[in-house]
């Protein structure tokens, strides 16, 4: 290997691990949005990050409070998914589409909600680690659907696991075993 082949290898490295620390980014502000894990979800933004969710506009630190607060004020579970990304990388600065789909059982068990749409983040890496200094978040669509195939006796006696707002999730166990899993099942 030449010098040049060592010097584009050590570049390439570099944004392969700035591409995962990104990504990673938002799998773990939607983990913390999830499981209502608050230390979780402000992690993901710096100090004087921002978060605009349409009107509501929240400084990175508040936006657990907020988004936890509205989430359980009108569904009983919700999943964010994060999918494909486009991100430019530019020294410390990174601007970045993420593809988002969440979905939201209402609090009354009977309906679901799909909600699509993006994240538009401007990140920055201070101290080595990318977080989020400018979070927007335009919704592309919505659908509704029947839940209430849940609460049905057939599924019920398939006997799956619920997904908990808290550490009681199965995301938490470690090590992961089949011998300790929680009461709460469908």
């Amino acid at each position: 290997m030449t010098a040049n082949d060592i010097e584009q290898l050590s570049r390439d490295v570099q944004y392969l691990m700035d591409r995962l620390a990104i990504k990673d980014c938002a799998v773990r502000h939607a983990r913390g949005c999830d499981r209502y894990d608050s230390e979780l979800l402000a992690s993901a933004y710096h100090e004087d990050g921002v978060d605009e969710h349409g009107d509501a506009i929240n400084p990175g630190p508040k936006y657990p409070e907020w988004v936890n607060a509205a989430h359980q004020e009108r569904f009983l579970t919700h999943t964010h998914n994060v999918l494909q990304q486009v991100c430019e990388i530019k020294g410390d600065v990174a601007h970045c589409e993420t593809y988002v789909i969440g979905m939201f059982k209402d609090k009354e068990g009977a309906t679901s909600r799909f909600l699509y749409g993006r994240y538009l983040d401007r990140l920055e890496r201070r101290n080595g680690e990318w977080r989020i200094m400018v979070r927007r978040s335009p919704v592309d669509g919505l659908l509704v659907g029947d839940a209430s195939m849940l609460t049905s006796p057939a599924f019920i006696r398939q006997g799956y696991v619920k997904g908990m707002k808290d550490e009681r999730d199965l995301s938490y166990q470690r090590p992961l075993t089949l011998s300790e899993t929680p009461a709460d099942r469908w």
